[in-house]
Protein backbone atom coordinates (compact mmCIF):
# COMPACT_ATOMS: atom_id res chain seq x y z
CA UNK A 1 0.00 0.00 0.00
CA UNK A 2 1.10 3.47 -1.02
CA UNK A 3 4.37 1.75 -3.02
CA UNK A 4 5.21 3.15 -6.24
CA UNK A 5 3.26 0.93 -9.19
CA UNK A 6 6.11 0.76 -11.57
CA UNK A 7 8.56 0.21 -9.39
CA UNK A 8 6.55 -2.90 -7.76
CA UNK A 9 5.94 -4.28 -11.50
CA UNK A 10 9.59 -4.00 -12.18
CA UNK A 11 10.87 -5.67 -9.20
CA UNK A 12 8.30 -8.65 -10.27
CA UNK A 13 9.40 -9.17 -13.66
CA UNK A 14 12.73 -9.21 -12.45
CA UNK A 15 12.17 -12.32 -9.87
CA UNK A 16 10.48 -13.87 -12.76
CA UNK A 17 13.32 -13.98 -15.01
CA UNK A 18 15.28 -14.81 -12.10
CA UNK A 19 13.22 -17.99 -11.82
CA UNK A 20 13.58 -19.19 -15.48
CA UNK A 21 15.73 -21.97 -15.85
CA UNK A 22 15.28 -22.97 -11.79
CA UNK A 23 11.64 -23.13 -10.79
CA UNK A 24 9.81 -21.99 -14.54
CA UNK A 25 11.53 -24.80 -17.05
CA UNK A 26 12.96 -23.72 -19.95
CA UNK A 27 10.01 -24.94 -22.35
CA UNK A 28 7.56 -22.75 -20.40
CA UNK A 29 6.19 -19.70 -22.41
CA UNK A 30 5.57 -16.81 -19.96
CA UNK A 31 3.61 -14.03 -21.26
CA UNK A 32 2.70 -10.30 -19.19
CA UNK A 33 -0.72 -9.93 -19.91
CA UNK A 34 -1.20 -7.20 -17.69
CA UNK A 35 1.52 -4.82 -16.63
CA UNK A 36 -0.44 -1.75 -14.49
CA UNK A 37 3.06 -0.46 -13.72
CA UNK A 38 4.32 -0.08 -17.03
CA UNK A 39 0.62 1.28 -17.64
CA UNK A 40 0.63 3.92 -14.65
CA UNK A 41 4.65 5.14 -15.53
CA UNK A 42 3.01 5.80 -19.21
CA UNK A 43 0.33 7.80 -18.19
CA UNK A 44 2.29 9.65 -16.01
CA UNK A 45 5.28 10.54 -18.55
CA UNK A 46 2.79 11.90 -20.64
CA UNK A 47 0.80 14.03 -18.26
CA UNK A 48 4.32 15.43 -17.07
CA UNK A 49 5.41 15.87 -20.72
CA UNK A 50 1.93 18.09 -20.72
CA UNK A 51 2.75 19.86 -17.72
CA UNK A 52 5.98 21.00 -19.05
CA UNK A 53 4.64 22.12 -22.24
CA UNK A 54 1.74 24.19 -20.53
CA UNK A 55 4.01 25.95 -18.45
CA UNK A 56 6.59 26.70 -20.95
CA UNK A 57 3.72 28.48 -23.11
CA UNK A 58 2.79 30.50 -20.58
CA UNK A 59 6.45 31.29 -20.12
CA UNK A 60 7.16 31.91 -23.80
CA UNK A 61 3.85 33.79 -23.92
CA UNK A 62 4.62 36.45 -21.04
CA UNK A 63 8.31 37.03 -22.66
CA UNK A 64 6.48 38.13 -25.92
CA UNK A 65 3.89 40.12 -25.18
CA UNK A 66 5.83 41.71 -20.96
CA UNK A 67 9.13 40.79 -21.52
CA UNK A 68 11.85 38.39 -20.04
CA UNK A 69 12.14 39.74 -17.01
CA UNK A 70 8.26 39.68 -16.10
CA UNK A 71 8.82 36.12 -17.77
CA UNK A 72 11.00 34.95 -15.26
CA UNK A 73 9.26 36.27 -12.56
CA UNK A 74 6.39 34.16 -13.48
CA UNK A 75 8.73 31.11 -14.52
CA UNK A 76 9.64 31.30 -10.43
CA UNK A 77 5.91 31.45 -9.68
CA UNK A 78 4.77 28.15 -10.97
CA UNK A 79 6.99 26.01 -9.85
CA UNK A 80 6.76 27.61 -6.30
CA UNK A 81 2.88 27.35 -6.27
CA UNK A 82 2.87 23.90 -7.38
CA UNK A 83 5.85 22.64 -5.04
CA UNK A 84 3.04 24.09 -2.40
CA UNK A 85 0.01 22.39 -4.13
CA UNK A 86 1.71 19.10 -4.19
CA UNK A 87 2.80 19.45 -0.52
CA UNK A 88 -0.85 19.85 0.21
CA UNK A 89 -1.86 16.87 -1.70
CA UNK A 90 0.87 15.24 0.57
CA UNK A 91 -0.82 16.30 3.66
CA UNK A 92 -4.23 15.23 2.80
CA UNK A 93 -2.68 11.49 1.23
CA UNK A 94 -3.04 11.73 -2.13
CA UNK A 95 -0.64 9.82 -3.80
CA UNK A 96 0.95 11.54 -7.34
CA UNK A 97 -1.22 9.78 -9.77
CA UNK A 98 -3.07 10.57 -13.40
CA UNK A 99 -5.72 12.51 -11.44
CA UNK A 100 -3.86 14.40 -9.18
CA UNK A 101 -1.56 14.88 -12.37
CA UNK A 102 -4.38 16.34 -13.88
CA UNK A 103 -5.45 18.74 -11.10
CA UNK A 104 -1.81 20.39 -11.76
CA UNK A 105 -2.02 20.70 -15.59
CA UNK A 106 -5.84 21.92 -15.33
CA UNK A 107 -4.79 24.65 -12.89
CA UNK A 108 -1.21 25.60 -14.75
CA UNK A 109 -3.66 27.98 -17.10
CA UNK A 110 -5.26 29.54 -14.55
CA UNK A 111 -3.33 29.98 -11.21
CA UNK A 112 -0.49 32.07 -13.85
CA UNK A 113 -3.32 34.46 -13.75
CA UNK A 114 -2.64 36.17 -10.03
CA UNK A 115 1.10 36.63 -10.87
CA UNK A 116 0.59 38.27 -14.02
CA UNK A 117 -2.03 40.51 -13.46
CA UNK A 118 0.15 41.48 -10.22
CA UNK A 119 3.18 41.42 -12.52
CA UNK A 120 2.01 43.56 -14.93
CA UNK A 121 1.20 45.75 -13.01
CA UNK A 122 4.02 46.24 -11.18
CA UNK A 123 5.64 46.77 -14.43
CA UNK A 124 3.57 49.54 -15.62
CA UNK A 125 4.23 51.19 -11.86
CA UNK A 126 7.70 51.29 -12.65
CA UNK A 127 7.17 52.58 -15.91
CA UNK A 128 5.72 55.64 -14.04
CA UNK A 129 7.15 56.30 -11.52
CA UNK A 130 10.50 55.81 -8.79
CA UNK A 131 11.66 52.16 -8.97
CA UNK A 132 11.27 51.49 -4.96
CA UNK A 133 10.28 48.57 -2.99
CA UNK A 134 6.43 51.15 -1.81
CA UNK A 135 5.86 51.63 -5.97
CA UNK A 136 5.82 47.69 -5.94
CA UNK A 137 3.44 47.90 -2.91
CA UNK A 138 1.17 50.20 -4.10
CA UNK A 139 0.70 48.18 -7.33
CA UNK A 140 -0.33 45.45 -5.85
CA UNK A 141 -2.95 47.27 -3.62
CA UNK A 142 -4.13 48.43 -7.00
CA UNK A 143 -5.01 44.96 -8.11
CA UNK A 144 -5.33 43.17 -5.36
CA UNK A 145 -9.01 43.35 -4.29
CA UNK A 146 -10.14 42.11 -8.14
CA UNK A 147 -7.39 39.72 -7.96
CA UNK A 148 -8.75 38.31 -4.76
CA UNK A 149 -12.14 38.07 -5.82
CA UNK A 150 -11.23 36.11 -9.39
CA UNK A 151 -9.23 33.59 -6.91
CA UNK A 152 -12.40 32.77 -4.99
CA UNK A 153 -14.50 32.76 -7.79
CA UNK A 154 -12.60 29.84 -9.63
CA UNK A 155 -12.46 27.98 -6.42
CA UNK A 156 -16.64 28.38 -6.32
CA UNK A 157 -16.77 26.86 -9.53
CA UNK A 158 -14.60 23.83 -8.70
CA UNK A 159 -15.26 22.86 -4.96
CA UNK A 160 -18.84 21.30 -5.98
CA UNK A 161 -16.86 18.51 -7.65
CA UNK A 162 -15.73 17.86 -4.41
CA UNK A 163 -19.30 16.54 -3.12
CA UNK A 164 -20.03 14.12 -5.82
CA UNK A 165 -20.84 10.82 -4.22
CA UNK A 166 -20.46 7.60 -5.38
CA UNK A 167 -17.68 5.79 -6.11
CA UNK A 168 -16.87 9.24 -8.56
CA UNK A 169 -16.84 11.09 -5.23
CA UNK A 170 -13.33 9.83 -3.93
CA UNK A 171 -11.86 9.32 -7.69
CA UNK A 172 -12.35 12.63 -8.70
CA UNK A 173 -12.53 14.96 -5.51
CA UNK A 174 -7.94 15.42 -5.90
CA UNK A 175 -9.18 17.71 -8.83
CA UNK A 176 -11.43 20.74 -6.87
CA UNK A 177 -9.18 20.05 -3.32
CA UNK A 178 -5.80 20.38 -6.01
CA UNK A 179 -6.62 22.98 -8.32
CA UNK A 180 -8.46 25.13 -5.38
CA UNK A 181 -5.39 25.00 -3.28
CA UNK A 182 -3.51 25.77 -6.07
CA UNK A 183 -5.52 28.63 -6.82
CA UNK A 184 -4.79 29.45 -3.29
CA UNK A 185 -1.41 29.53 -3.17
CA UNK A 186 -1.20 31.18 -7.18
CA UNK A 187 -2.97 34.12 -4.60
CA UNK A 188 0.13 34.36 -2.07
CA UNK A 189 2.56 33.91 -4.20
CA UNK A 190 1.66 36.72 -6.17
CA UNK A 191 1.43 38.99 -3.02
CA UNK A 192 4.39 38.15 -1.49
CA UNK A 193 6.82 36.15 -4.09
CA UNK A 194 6.14 38.21 -6.86
CA UNK A 195 6.46 41.68 -6.07
CA UNK A 196 9.47 40.86 -4.29
CA UNK A 197 10.97 39.42 -6.82
CA UNK A 198 9.55 41.97 -9.46
CA UNK A 199 11.71 44.66 -7.39
CA UNK A 200 15.04 42.67 -8.03
CA UNK A 201 14.38 41.58 -11.42
CA UNK A 202 12.84 44.79 -12.61
CA UNK A 203 14.86 47.45 -11.01
CA UNK A 204 17.04 47.99 -13.81
CA UNK A 205 13.78 49.32 -16.23
CA UNK A 206 13.84 52.81 -16.96
CA UNK A 207 10.90 54.83 -16.11
CA UNK A 208 9.38 56.50 -19.09
CA UNK A 209 9.53 60.39 -18.97
CA UNK A 210 6.04 60.30 -20.29
CA UNK A 211 4.75 58.04 -18.20
CA UNK A 212 3.70 54.16 -19.18
CA UNK A 213 4.34 54.16 -23.36
CA UNK A 214 1.45 50.96 -23.68
CA UNK A 215 -0.64 53.64 -25.69
CA UNK A 216 1.68 54.08 -28.41
CA UNK A 217 2.09 50.62 -28.70
CA UNK A 218 0.66 48.70 -31.75
CA UNK A 219 -0.75 46.19 -29.84
CA UNK A 220 -2.73 48.69 -27.77
CA UNK A 221 -3.71 50.44 -30.47
CA UNK A 222 -4.84 47.79 -32.01
CA UNK A 223 -7.04 46.07 -28.83
CA UNK A 224 -8.42 49.35 -28.12
CA UNK A 225 -9.90 49.55 -32.28
CA UNK A 226 -11.87 46.62 -31.56
CA UNK A 227 -13.29 47.81 -27.66
CA UNK A 228 -13.27 51.51 -27.67
CA UNK A 229 -16.90 51.39 -29.89
CA UNK A 230 -18.26 49.25 -26.95
CA UNK A 231 -17.00 51.64 -24.76
CA UNK A 232 -18.17 54.73 -25.90
CA UNK A 233 -21.47 53.09 -27.79
CA UNK A 234 -24.08 52.32 -25.34
CA UNK A 235 -26.18 50.46 -28.48
CA UNK A 236 -22.78 48.69 -29.17
CA UNK A 237 -22.41 47.46 -25.73
CA UNK A 238 -26.15 45.85 -26.05
CA UNK A 239 -25.38 44.50 -29.62
CA UNK A 240 -22.48 43.02 -27.90
CA UNK A 241 -24.03 41.09 -24.68
CA UNK A 242 -26.69 39.94 -27.08
CA UNK A 243 -24.43 38.67 -29.35
CA UNK A 244 -22.58 36.67 -26.71
CA UNK A 245 -25.90 36.07 -25.23
CA UNK A 246 -26.90 34.60 -28.57
CA UNK A 247 -24.19 32.63 -28.98
CA UNK A 248 -24.36 31.05 -25.25
CA UNK A 249 -27.88 29.72 -26.08
CA UNK A 250 -27.05 27.95 -29.13
CA UNK A 251 -24.26 26.36 -27.20
CA UNK A 252 -26.20 25.35 -24.91
CA UNK A 253 -28.86 24.24 -27.77
CA UNK A 254 -26.01 21.31 -28.77
CA UNK A 255 -26.91 19.33 -25.64
CA UNK A 256 -30.45 18.38 -26.16
CA UNK A 257 -29.74 17.92 -29.88
CA UNK A 258 -26.95 15.90 -29.02
CA UNK A 259 -24.70 17.89 -30.85
CA UNK A 260 -22.00 16.94 -28.00
CA UNK A 261 -22.18 13.82 -26.19
CA UNK A 262 -22.39 14.25 -22.93
CA UNK A 263 -20.50 12.64 -20.32
CA UNK A 264 -18.39 12.50 -17.13
CA UNK A 265 -15.05 10.85 -19.11
CA UNK A 266 -14.07 10.33 -22.21
CA UNK A 267 -13.30 7.06 -23.67
CA UNK A 268 -9.32 6.15 -22.73
CA UNK A 269 -7.09 4.22 -25.52
CA UNK A 270 -6.47 0.85 -23.49
CA UNK A 271 -4.46 -1.78 -24.29
CA UNK A 272 -6.53 -4.38 -23.15
CA UNK A 273 -9.95 -5.79 -22.73
CA UNK A 274 -12.31 -8.83 -21.37
CA UNK A 275 -14.46 -11.06 -23.61
CA UNK A 276 -16.76 -12.97 -20.80
CA UNK A 277 -18.76 -15.77 -22.02
CA UNK A 278 -21.85 -17.41 -20.14
CA UNK A 279 -22.94 -20.14 -21.96
CA UNK A 280 -26.22 -21.94 -21.10
CA UNK A 281 -26.36 -23.59 -17.08
CA UNK A 282 -25.46 -27.28 -17.55
CA UNK A 283 -23.86 -27.20 -21.17
CA UNK A 284 -20.62 -29.42 -20.84
CA UNK A 285 -16.93 -27.39 -20.20
CA UNK A 286 -15.63 -29.04 -23.53
CA UNK A 287 -18.70 -26.69 -25.71
CA UNK A 288 -17.48 -23.92 -23.50
CA UNK A 289 -13.99 -24.48 -24.36
CA UNK A 290 -15.04 -25.11 -28.48
CA UNK A 291 -16.57 -21.38 -28.11
CA UNK A 292 -13.29 -20.38 -26.66
CA UNK A 293 -11.16 -21.75 -28.93
CA UNK A 294 -13.33 -20.26 -32.08
CA UNK A 295 -13.58 -17.00 -30.85
CA UNK A 296 -9.38 -17.11 -29.98
CA UNK A 297 -9.17 -18.46 -33.93
CA UNK A 298 -10.75 -15.21 -35.14
CA UNK A 299 -8.89 -12.98 -32.37
CA UNK A 300 -5.17 -14.33 -34.37
CA UNK A 301 -6.27 -12.91 -37.24
CA UNK A 302 -6.94 -9.29 -35.71
CA UNK A 303 -3.89 -7.43 -37.06
CA UNK A 304 -3.69 -5.32 -33.81
CA UNK A 305 -4.33 -7.70 -31.02
CA UNK A 306 -1.22 -9.41 -29.94
CA UNK A 307 -1.80 -12.80 -28.14
CA UNK A 308 -4.98 -13.83 -26.35
CA UNK A 309 -5.43 -15.82 -22.77
CA UNK A 310 -8.68 -18.04 -22.61
CA UNK A 311 -9.98 -19.05 -19.01
CA UNK A 312 -11.96 -21.79 -19.31
CA UNK A 313 -14.56 -23.09 -16.45
CA UNK A 314 -13.02 -20.66 -13.98
CA UNK A 315 -12.31 -16.38 -13.72
CA UNK A 316 -9.45 -14.48 -15.80
CA UNK A 317 -7.19 -12.86 -13.05
CA UNK A 318 -9.29 -9.40 -11.89
CA UNK A 319 -8.81 -6.12 -11.71
CA UNK A 320 -10.34 -3.22 -10.25
CA UNK A 321 -13.08 -4.01 -13.01
CA UNK A 322 -13.88 -7.12 -12.76
CA UNK A 323 -13.62 -6.70 -8.78
CA UNK A 324 -16.80 -4.22 -9.11
CA UNK A 325 -18.55 -6.51 -11.21
CA UNK A 326 -17.90 -9.54 -9.47
CA UNK A 327 -16.35 -11.30 -12.64
CA UNK A 328 -13.59 -13.15 -9.78
CA UNK A 329 -16.96 -15.16 -8.97
CA UNK A 330 -17.59 -16.96 -12.26
CA UNK A 331 -16.79 -20.84 -11.76
CA UNK A 332 -18.11 -23.42 -13.10
CA UNK A 333 -18.64 -25.83 -16.78
CA UNK A 334 -20.48 -22.46 -19.06
CA UNK A 335 -18.07 -19.59 -18.16
CA UNK A 336 -14.97 -18.51 -19.88
CA UNK A 337 -12.96 -15.58 -20.26
CA UNK A 338 -10.83 -14.21 -22.94
CA UNK A 339 -8.31 -11.66 -21.89
CA UNK A 340 -7.31 -9.71 -25.23
CA UNK A 341 -3.98 -7.78 -25.29
CA UNK A 342 -3.27 -5.38 -28.03
CA UNK A 343 -0.20 -3.84 -29.90
CA UNK A 344 0.79 -0.35 -27.90
CA UNK A 345 -1.49 2.39 -29.16
CA UNK A 346 1.28 4.36 -30.56
CA UNK A 347 1.58 0.99 -33.00
CA UNK A 348 -1.94 1.50 -34.09
CA UNK A 349 -4.45 4.12 -35.44
CA UNK A 350 -7.76 2.20 -33.90
CA UNK A 351 -8.33 3.32 -30.27
CA UNK A 352 -9.46 0.66 -28.15
CA UNK A 353 -12.92 1.32 -27.93
CA UNK A 354 -13.07 1.39 -31.79
CA UNK A 355 -11.21 -2.20 -31.69
CA UNK A 356 -14.13 -3.24 -29.23
CA UNK A 357 -17.11 -2.17 -31.25
CA UNK A 358 -15.29 -3.79 -34.13
CA UNK A 359 -14.80 -6.73 -32.35
CA UNK A 360 -18.32 -6.98 -30.73
CA UNK A 361 -20.56 -8.36 -34.13
CA UNK A 362 -18.08 -11.23 -35.16
CA UNK A 363 -18.00 -12.61 -31.49
CA UNK A 364 -21.73 -12.26 -31.35
CA UNK A 365 -22.39 -14.17 -33.79
CA UNK A 366 -19.99 -16.92 -33.11
CA UNK A 367 -22.18 -16.75 -29.19
CA UNK A 368 -25.48 -16.70 -30.84
CA UNK A 369 -24.65 -19.97 -32.44
CA UNK A 370 -24.10 -21.60 -29.17
CA UNK A 371 -26.74 -20.04 -27.56
CA UNK A 372 -24.08 -18.11 -25.34
CA UNK A 373 -24.23 -14.03 -23.90
CA UNK A 374 -20.98 -12.68 -24.58
CA UNK A 375 -19.71 -8.75 -22.59
CA UNK A 376 -17.30 -6.98 -24.08
CA UNK A 377 -15.86 -5.77 -21.09
CA UNK A 378 -13.21 -2.34 -21.69
CA UNK A 379 -11.18 -0.86 -19.26
CA UNK A 380 -13.51 1.95 -17.98
CA UNK A 381 -11.39 5.31 -17.77
CA UNK A 382 -12.96 6.01 -14.06
CA UNK A 383 -14.49 4.01 -11.20
CA UNK A 384 -15.74 0.87 -12.52
CA UNK A 385 -19.70 0.37 -12.52
CA UNK A 386 -21.84 -2.61 -12.38
CA UNK A 387 -22.80 -1.71 -15.77
CA UNK A 388 -23.82 1.06 -18.02
CA UNK A 389 -27.54 0.51 -17.39
CA UNK A 390 -28.64 -1.35 -14.80
CA UNK A 391 -32.30 -2.06 -13.92
CA UNK A 392 -33.51 -3.91 -10.22
CA UNK A 393 -36.48 -5.81 -10.26
CA UNK A 394 -38.22 -6.15 -6.82
CA UNK A 395 -41.53 -8.21 -5.92
CA UNK A 396 -42.93 -10.60 -3.48
CA UNK A 397 -43.88 -13.31 -6.28
CA UNK A 398 -40.70 -14.61 -7.37
CA UNK A 399 -42.09 -16.15 -11.15
CA UNK A 400 -43.39 -12.62 -11.56
CA UNK A 401 -40.58 -10.84 -11.08
CA UNK A 402 -38.79 -13.31 -13.51
CA UNK A 403 -41.61 -12.50 -16.30
CA UNK A 404 -41.19 -8.85 -15.64
CA UNK A 405 -36.96 -9.04 -15.47
CA UNK A 406 -37.75 -10.32 -18.62
CA UNK A 407 -39.74 -8.19 -20.00
CA UNK A 408 -36.83 -5.82 -19.42
CA UNK A 409 -34.63 -7.55 -20.99
CA UNK A 410 -36.56 -7.63 -24.16
CA UNK A 411 -37.06 -3.56 -23.81
CA UNK A 412 -32.85 -3.08 -23.70
CA UNK A 413 -32.41 -5.67 -26.27
CA UNK A 414 -34.31 -3.65 -28.52
CA UNK A 415 -33.24 -0.45 -28.00
CA UNK A 416 -30.50 0.84 -30.34
CA UNK A 417 -27.58 1.57 -28.93
CA UNK A 418 -27.87 -1.01 -25.77
CA UNK A 419 -25.40 -3.90 -25.97
CA UNK A 420 -24.62 -6.74 -23.83
CA UNK A 421 -27.70 -7.31 -22.47
CA UNK A 422 -27.50 -9.95 -19.59
CA UNK A 423 -29.76 -10.34 -16.48
CA UNK A 424 -28.43 -12.47 -13.34
CA UNK A 425 -31.05 -14.92 -13.02
CA UNK A 426 -30.07 -18.96 -12.57
CA UNK A 427 -31.96 -21.12 -15.27
CA UNK A 428 -34.47 -23.98 -13.82
CA UNK A 429 -32.78 -26.77 -12.69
Amino acid sequence: QGANATLVAEEALRKIEALRGKLIPQDVQVTVTRNYGETAKEKSDELLKHMLIATLSVIILIAFTLGWREAIVVAVAVPVTLALTLFINYLYGYTLNRVTLFALIFSIGILVDDAIVVVENIHRHFKMHRIEPLTAVLAVDEVGSPTILATFAVIAALMPMAFVSGLMGPYMRPIPVGASGAMLFSLLVAFIVSPWLSYKVLKNVRPSAHGADEEGSRMYRGYAKILGPFIDCRACRLAGLAGVGVLLGLAMLLVPFKGVQVKMLPFDNKSELQVIIDMPEGISLEDTAALAREMGGYLQTVPEVTNFQAYVGTAAPYNFNGLVRHYFMRTGSNVADLQVNFVPKDERRSQSHDLAKRLRPPLKEMADRYGARIKIAEIPPGPPVLSTLVAEVYGPDPTRQREVARQVMNVFETTEGVVDVDWMVEDNQ
